[in-house]
């Protein structure tokens, strides 16, 4: 089920009327699709945000654009990089009886058995590519790791997702896994063998040369 958000058409591009818009509180966009011509929009900052922790990162959102409804879920965003707030939105029309690919969040779930052994845990990746109608993205995928131990590796073979949702990746592709403390003690040791070398090179060099 999509949740309602209203928005306004954008018809001054310049720099001025943007600032405009923000001051007021709002938040200029763009929708767009394959089988729709981009086009600027502008909401209310509030709702937005409300709307956005409601649905998710991957929600399905009905975009009202002054009475004709669209949905869409949120492409992307641009944020101030000094105050973190959002001053720019991307929506992406979609139909809801195709499929669409989607980023996914990944969520290690639970304390792993290695970790409490000494092991040390290594998220290999943060995020997977996933393809669904789009009400059947998932706004984060949660994994147990807690059975995971010293030396093990989980992969996406082990990923488990409810509902017709299919992962882009090889089954072997590595999620998380547990090193043991030596390895860190023996990488730690080469760095300092690397660290020596140029000293032994340099020798070997001049005596190549002489």
């Amino acid at each position: 089920m999509s949740t309602l958000l209203q928005a306004k058409v954008r018809r001054k591009f310049q720099h001025s009327n943007l600032t405009k818009l923000r001051e007021g509180g709002n938040i200029p966009a763009v929708v767009y699709g394959s089988k729709l011509d981009s086009k600027p929009i502008y909401l209310n900052g509030p709702e937005l945000l409300k709307t956005m922790k409601s649905v998710g990162r991957n929600g399905v959102i009905s975009l009202d654009v002054e009475g004709k409804q669209q949905s869409v879920i949120l492409s992307e965003y641009q944020s101030d990089p000094l105050s973190h707030k959002i001053i720019h939105v991307d929506f992406l029309a979609v139909d809801m009886n195709k499929d669409i690919t989607a980023d996914v969040k990944v969520v290690l779930v639970g304390e792993a058995s290695g970790v409490k052994d000494g092991g040390v845990l290594q998220q290999s990746l943060h995020e997977v590519s996933v393809t669904a109608r789009p009400n059947d993205i998932p706004s984060s995928i949660d994994v147990d790791i807690t059975n995971l131990q010293v030396g093990e590796t989980l992969t996406i073979a082990s990923v488990k997702i409810d509902g017709n949702v299919h992962l882009n990746h090889e089954e072997e592709e590595v999620i998380a896994s547990i090193l043991p403390p030596r390895q860190e003690e023996e990488i730690s040791t080469g760095e300092k063998q690397e660290e020596a070398a140029p000293d032994n090179l340099e020798g070997r060099e001049t005596e190549v040369t002489e």
